[in-house]
C-alpha cells in the first residue's frame, strides 16, 4: 500500500508549548510531539494538556505523538489521549519489544510507528514488522548501542550497528511497510556529519531520519535530494516503462530494466518531488 513520505520526522518537547508553532512551522515532513524522554516525569499529564489545548486552537494541524514506553506508568493514558484527537495521526512508539505491544497501541486506530532500540526489540523484530496497524520502523541506535553496552566510537561497534540497521530495513520491506527512519544525530553543530550518517542510512535503504533541532531538518533534505544524473536515469526509465506499454521487461542501454527498476525510479521521482 501506499505510505506519506517521511524523510525527517522533529521532535518538539510536549512540555514546551510555545515550541510546537515553530516546529510546525521547520518544514519537516512530520513534526513528533514527545511526552517520552523529552518530558520530566511530573510534567506528563501536563504535556497532554498543552498538545491538547494546542490542537484544539488549531484543528488543521496534523502530528505524531511519541508516547511512553509500554512499561511506563502513563502509557495508557498517552494512548488513550492519541485515541481521542483527530489531530494525532500517528503513534510512535518506543521500547518495543513485542508484537503484542504494537496490538494495544493499534487499538487507538493511529498508524503505528516501533522503534526498534533493544536486544530484545531485535530479536522479536520480524513479528513486530508484521503486526496489524504498523505502517513504518525506526531505529533507535543510540538507545540500543547503551542496552547493548557497545562502543560505537569502535569500527566493531559500528559494524553491530549496522547489522541491526540492515534487519530493520530487511524486515521492513519483507512486510511492505514503508521505508524505515532512521536514529537522531545528536551533533546539532555538525551539519556534514550528519549529511553523511544520513546519506549512509539511505544507502542502506532508508526513507529519513529522526530529528532534535530544527536546523537539522534542511541537512536531512538535502541529503536525500537525488542527484542530476539519478533524475535523469529515473526519468529515462519511467518514459522506457511507458513506451514498453507495460511489459515485464525491457531494455535501457543494454541493461534490462524489470519490475524492481521501475520501482526504484519511480520512488526516486517521488523524492525529488517531496518538497
Amino acid at each position: 500500500m501506499p505510505y506519506p513520505i517521511v524523510r525527517s520526522a522533529l521532535f518538539v518537547p510536549g512540555s514546551r508549548p510555545e515550541r510546537f508553532a515553530k516546529a510546525l512551522a521547520a518544514g519537516a515532513d512530520t513534526v513528533i510531539v514527545d511526552f517520552e524522554d523529552a518530558v520530566e516525569e511530573p510534567l506528563k499529564a501536563q504535556a497532554r494538556e498543552h498538545l491538547a489545548r494546542f490542537l484544539a486552537e488549531h484543528l488543521d494541524v496534523r502530528v505524531w505523538v511519541r508516547v511512553n514506553a509500554p512499561s511506563h506508568a502513563n502509557h495508557a493514558e498517552d494512548l488513550q489521549f492519541c485515541a481521542q484527537h483527530l489531530g494525532v495521526t500517528t503513534v510512535l512508539l518506543p521500547k518495543v519489544e513485542s508484537a503484542a505491544q504494537v496490538a494495544v497501541a493499534a487499538r487507538t486506530g493511529k498508524a503505528v510507528v516501533p522503534i526498534i532500540e533493544s536486544a530484545k526489540g531485535l530479536l522479536a523484530l520480524e513479528r513486530i514488522a508484521g503486526a496489524e496497524g504498523v505502517e513504518r520502523l525506526s531505529f533507535g541506535s543510540l538507545d540500543l548501542a547503551l542496552d547493548l553496552c557497545l562502543n560505537t566510537d569502535s569500527p566493531a561497534g559500528q559494524r553491530f550497528i549496522d547489522q541491526a540497521r540492515m534487519a530493520v530495513q530487511l524486515q521492513s520491506r519483507g512486510a511492505d511497510l514503508a521505508p524505515p527512519l532512521d536514529g537522531v544525530f545528536p551533533a546539532i553543530r555538525d551539519p556534514q556529519g550528519q549529511r553523511e550518517a544520513m546519506r549512509h542510512a539511505y544507502d542502506m535503504g532508508y526513507g529519513g531520519a529522526l530529528c532534535i533541532h530544527p536546523s537539522q531538518v534542511p541537512v536531512i533534505h538535502e541529503a536525500l535530494q537525488p542527484s542530476e544524473h539519478e533524475l535523469a536515469w529515473a526519468h529515462r526509465v519511467i518514459e522506457g516503462s511507458a513506451a514498453a506499454g507495460g511489459a515485464g521487461a525491457f531494455q535501457l542501454d543494454g541493461q534490462m530494466v524489470d519490475a524492481p527498476v521501475v520501482l526504484r525510479a519511480q520512488r526516486l521521482l517521488a523524492l525529488a518531488h517531496a518538497g
